[in-house]
Formats: structure tokens, C-alpha cells, sequence
């Protein structure tokens, strides 16, 4: 049965054809062949060419004049193309921004686990405090992640002064700390030989940056200085909660032990610190361009350095 012979369906009450007709109508119209649009739309030939028969006798005109081996649009067809095409960028564009609109907004923050654990998160709640739309994801590793390739916002980077880039939060200052009843027994550098070591070792991480005490000792003129007995941990935090239970003595990194200090749950015994000529830098990605929530986090982290610097 031909099909300008074949009686419109729906097309008299005005109802819209099925969307999916309406797509490989479009697919076709572009292409002028039902094969190529069959690829693109990952439909055989032969459903391409029903779905466009079924098109056809629902409206109750031709959209294509069928040659031999060529397509070519009808009068009708040309007219229904370009309002398929149109209304098809619309949706696209609408759902596009439909989506973009109930995307999460996220954060996501590199930096290595000693500045996560004593800096940044016990102070985190007053961003998220300000920010409560905005997810904060922190990846803590000593590994030096690439901020594209990884999807990452921001790094904070602990490296040496020279070495440092974007935005400086602070340098870093070394000096021993130790619970307050132990400080009785440090009137002078040389009474740490008796004492206990908490100190750090990162077997696979030969260029990582560490809290080894030799900076300090070099400053002091105590290189040679050898303590009653080693405790290593792989992970600072862990060294400085030792400290605080009293089982021995950090090289205190500050400001990152600031606070502890501040409270009382560290001492510094034996005065000032020593200048370790590495600091903590704030790098962006390419992509904290686009994201504002990016840029104030960014913003919010200097901020905080500065009121640590403060006080």
C-alpha cells in the first residue's frame, strides 16, 4: 500500500509523532540515507526505513524521494527537517542546562596527610560552615597527583621555598615538641639524648618530603646527636599523637602544630624553632577556573593562614 494513500494517523488531532521516529527522521534527513543514519543511531537499515514508512503514514505525506541508490527530501520533508532540527537543539540545550543545574557542586582538594590531619580539617567546618551546598573531597597522599588527570580542583603542595607554586599559605618552622611532663627532663639540646626519637620514614617515597630531625640538629650543631631509643611511624599524625601521650619527642612542625602548642598539649623546651626553608602553596588546575566554589576555597585557605600567622 502506497503511503500517500494510506489515511493519516493522529494527524488530524494534532498529536505529535513518537519521539523516537522523529530521530531517525532527523538522522536521515541529515545524512540523505537510511544507512548512515542506521550506524549513528546503532538501528539496522531496515528499522531506519520502517520508522521512516511509519513517519510518513502518520503524517500522510512522502518525506523522502527514494531514487535509485539517493535519498532527496520532499517539499514536506524539508519543512518538517527544519522544525525537527530546531526543536532537537532545544531539547538538547534545555536538558543541558537542566543537568548543569543539578550537578553537585564539588571540590576536590589534594595535599599530603600530615597538613589534611593537624591543619585542615579541624578546620574544615568553618568552610563547609559557610558553604553547606558544596561537597569537599580531600584526597591525602605523599604521592604528587596531576591535578587534570586526577579531576582535582587544588593541591596544596608541601616543597621546598624555591621550589613552590601559586599562591605561599606559609613556611614551615621545626622545632622539638613534647608532652608537658617531659619537659622537665630538656633544660639543653644535648638532654635529648636521653629521650626518646618520634620521627618519620617513607620507604617508597625516597623524594618525599619528611620530618626528619636533621634540618634542626644541623641549626643546633648537633648532628652527631644519637637519643636513647627510635620510634618510626609512617605517618605524621601518628608521631605527633605519641608525642602527645608522652612517649617521646617530635620535631614540631609548625604552624601545623599550632594549635596543639596553643592548648597545652605540646611544649617547645627548648625554645624557637628553625626555619626548614620548605613552605605550603596553593596550586590551581585548569579546571578551578570554571568552578567558583573552587576559587573560594582557594580564597578561604589563604585566609586561614593569615589568621594563623595572626596569632
Amino acid at each position: 500500500m502506497r503511503v500517500e494513500n494510506v489515511k493519516p494517523s493522529g494527524a488530524m488531532n494534532g498529536e505529535l509523532p513518537p519521539l523516537e521516529l522523529l530521530r531517525s527522521f532527523e538522522a536521515a534527513a541529515r545524512r540523505l540515507s537510511f544507512t548512515l543514519a542506521a550506524g549513528e543511531l546503532h538501528l539496522t537499515q531496515s528499522a531506519v526505513s520502517r520508522q521512516i514508512q511509519q513517519l510518513e503514514a502518520s503524517l500522510g505525506v512522502l518525506l523522502f524521494e527514494r531514487r535509485h541508490r539517493a535519498l532527496s527530501l520532499t517539499e514536506a520533508g524539508g519543512v518538517l527537517q527544519r522544525a525537527v532540527t530546531d526543536s532537537l537543539e532545544r531539547l538538547r540545550d534545555a536538558t543541558a542546562r537542566v543537568r548543569a543545574s543539578a550537578a553537585p557542586r564539588q571540590v576536590a582538594i589534594t595535599t599530603t596527610p600530615g597538613f589534611a590531619s593537624l591543619w585542615l580539617i579541624p578546620r574544615l567546618v568553618r568552610f563547609t560552615g559557610s558553604h553547606p551546598q558544596v561537597d569537599v573531597r580531600v584526597s591525602a597522599t605523599l604521592d604528587v597527583l596531576d591535578l587534570e588527570r586526577s579531576r582535582i580542583d587544588l593541591a596544596v603542595r608541601f616543597v621546598p621555598i624555591d621550589r613552590g607554586v601559586g599562591a605561599a599559605l606559609f613556611e614551615e618552622s621545626v622545632v622539638p615538641l613534647c608532652a608537658p611532663q617531659l619537659a622537665a627532663a630538656l633544660h639543653a639540646p644535648s638532654d635529648l639524648s636521653g629521650l626518646t626519637l618520634l620521627t618519620i620514614e617513607y620507604p617508597d617515597h625516597s623524594e618525599a618530603p619528611t620530618t626528619d630531625w636533621e634540618p634542626w640538629l644541623k641549626v643546633m650543631g648537633l648532628a652527631d646527636l644519637r637519643m636513647k631509643s627510635t620510634l618510626r611511624f609512617t605517618q605524621y599524625a601518628d608521631a605527633v599523637a605519641a608525642a602527645v601521650a608522652g612517649q617521646g619527642v617530635v620535631i614540631g612542625r609548625l604552624p601545623l602544630l599550632q594549635d596543639l602548642v596553643r592548648d597545652g598539649h605540646l611544649v617547645a623546651p627548648l625554645g624557637e624553632g628553625a626555619a626548614s626553608r620548605r613552605g605550603y602553596f596553593v596550586e590551581m588546575s585548569k579546571r578551578a577556573g570554571s568552578n567558583r566554589d573552587a576559587q573560594d576555597f582557594a580564597q578561604w585557605l589563604r585566609d586561614e593562614a593569615e589568621a594563623a600567622r595572626r596569632t
